[in-house]
């Protein structure tokens, strides 16, 4: 069974799902980085990618599914895989079910639930490493990184308050309905991302955990 992994800016979806995959031996594909991969492969693919990203242009939903598909002929079907960044729309949602069905695949959805205000809470004080890029929630006090001990600030996009109400309108306005085509289906797992970081890494293990037993 295979995870397609939701949650506001800010929910902190990134660090669970790194949690929720090393736990259930899932292979993460975070939209992001495979996109940055590509373009490294210098393939042709990757060099279509990379002149659509220097243009300013946003890659197209055929380019992303030609993507997803390159990922998905190098894993073995019996491979759980945890799918981050993907999908944003409902015409991403009704690509990628028809994709994961031509390889004989099934997911499931996670959502990892916070309010709007908690959002902006969270956004706002959260810090980046200039190095690695890791992220670093409010309560982290060091000045560097843990990881590579690179040194943190605000990301661009998270200090600008008219950025971060936009990136919030769009994951209401898109991906909020893809999220209720899984609930409608009853294909969907809720977790409650307000709670201390623990708890919810132990509610998104527990209520997940059926899928794989």
């Amino acid at each position: 069974m295979d995870i397609i992994l939701f949650g506001m800016q800010g929910s902190g979806k990134g660090t669970q799902g790194k949690i929720l995959a090393e736990r259930y031996g899932l292979k993460v594909f975070e939209m992001g980085g495979a996109l940055r991969t590509m373009i490294a492969s210098k393939s042709e693919l990757g060099n279509l990618i990379k002149d659509t990203v220097e243009s300013g242009n946003l890659v197209s939903d055929e380019i992303i599914m030609k993507v997803v598909e390159r990922f998905l002929e190098g894993e073995a079907k019996e491979q759980n895989i945890l799918f981050d960044g993907i999908p944003r729309t409902m015409h991403q949602t009704e690509a990628l079910l028809a994709l994961l069905g031509s390889h004989g695949r099934d997911a499931f959805a996670l959502d990892i639930k916070i309010s709007e205000h908690e959002a902006i809470e969270r956004l706002t004080k959260r810090r980046m490493c200039v190095g690695c890029k890791e992220i670093y929630p409010a309560f982290y006090k060091g000045a560097s990184c843990s990881e590579c001990g690179g040194e943190l600030v605000t990301r661009s996009d998270d200090s600008n308050l008219d950025s971060i109400s936009k990136r919030i309108h769009n994951f209401k306005t898109e991906t909020m309905p893809v999220i209720q085509h899984f609930y409608k289906r009853d294909r969907l797992i809720e977790v409650d991302g307000e709670q201390a970081i623990p708890d919810v890494t132990e509610e998104m293990i527990e209520k997940a955990g059926y899928l794989f037993s």
